[in-house]
């Protein structure tokens, strides 16, 4: 019999893709969540694998691509493989996989919702405040935060996540701004109740700017110090989109001296260290880039990765090919 092709993930993933790789392949994983795999670790399981299995915080740099020369692919669970060498492996003709972005919607709107509305309300510092025996009475000033219901939101990018977000928007009766390089036809922007503004214009209006933009060289540190002067004292920043659009240190900046009411983040600049100055400020909100972490969204998005894979192992050109010029 012919010998089994060989997976190795390097965390675990939902079960349901495993069973579906374990029917074709010998499949081997890093069992450990909070394990993330170093260069050294990746660079084994790819000399002794044909398939590298991996998720978005995995870094596949150029040496761990090249440890193998009968690699056949590099499967990401991501939609971007920002932290994967595209030019290595397609040099070598190395196809790299991807999952489509619309999987992600809904949930990481969600997510920003989450955020500002725990970021605005302070529901974070009241819950620990709460757990460390103070309870400063239901109606004390002590608590007091600021309202969402009214207010105007901006939305930076309109792309799947923007729309979604601006979406949810209706329920808070907010009038919703966004900006985009790329604005979207009249018919959609009457459909979702948003308004194409400039985005200096964007920053000085809102309330609360969310941010839904592609990482390019465009958007790294767009907002910087600049940005953050020109929007309100009052205003919260959420991002859940990707940590560099934001310079941190411009951000740690603009919340010290007070030129911004707080941020809600769930992605960093360095990840996975955030700025140590922002861990120790009450009025940021902070999750560890979970926009996905949704038991079901997470099944799905593993799956597709199996599909890719499954393709490959089949001899055709996987659905979702990042560097699909190789198979020109």
């Amino acid at each position: 019999m012919p010998q089994r092709p060989r997976i190795h993930i390097t965390q675990p993933v939902a079960q349901s893709a495993i069973d579906r790789l374990k029917a074709v392949a010998e499949v081997h994983w890093n069992p450990d969540p909070l394990h993330i795999m170093t260069q050294a670790e990746l660079v084994t399981a790819v000399r002794n694998n044909d398939i590298l299995f991996c998720l978005l915080h995995d870094h596949v740099d150029a040496t761990v691509i090249n440890a193998n020369p009968k690699l056949q692919a590099v499967a990401s669970m991501t939609i971007t493989p920002a932290d994967i060498d595209i030019a290595a492996a397609t040099a070598r003709k190395l196809p790299v996989t991807v999952i489509p972005a619309l999987l992600l919607d809904d949930a990481t709107a969600d997510l920003a919702w989450g955020l500002l509305l725990s970021l605005v309300r302070r529901v974070t510092e009241g819950d620990r405040l709460l757990r460390s025996g103070v309870y400063p009475g239901s109606q004390s000033c002590y608590m007091e935060g600021g309202g969402i219901t009214g207010k105007t939101l901006g939305i930076v990018g309109m792309g799947g996540v923007g729309r979604a977000a601006a979406t949810r928007a209706r329920g808070f009766k907010l009038n919703v701004l966004y900006h985009d390089p790329h604005r979207i036809p009249a018919a959609d922007e009457q459909a979702l109740g948003v308004t194409w503004v400039p985005f200096e214009q964007l920053l000085s209006e809102s309330d609360f700017v969310s941010i839904h933009a592609k990482l390019i060289p465009e958007t790294r540190h767009l907002f910087n110090d600049a940005a953050f002067r020109r929007m309100k004292p009052t205003a919260y920043l959420v991002n859940t989109a990707r940590g560099p659009i934001v310079d941190e240190q411009a951000l740690v900046r603009a919340l010290r001296e007070k030129r911004l009411a707080g941020a809600g983040l769930d992605v960093y600049e360095n990840e996975p260290q955030p700025h140590p100055e922002l861990l120790n400020m009450q009025n940021v909100v902070m999750t560890p880039h979970t926009g996905s972490a949704i038991s079901e969204l997470r099944a799905a998005m593993a799956n597709v990765v199996v599909d890719n894979i499954l393709a490959l192992l089949a001899g055709k050109q996987p659905p979702h090919c990042w560097n699909a010029e190789i198979y020109r």
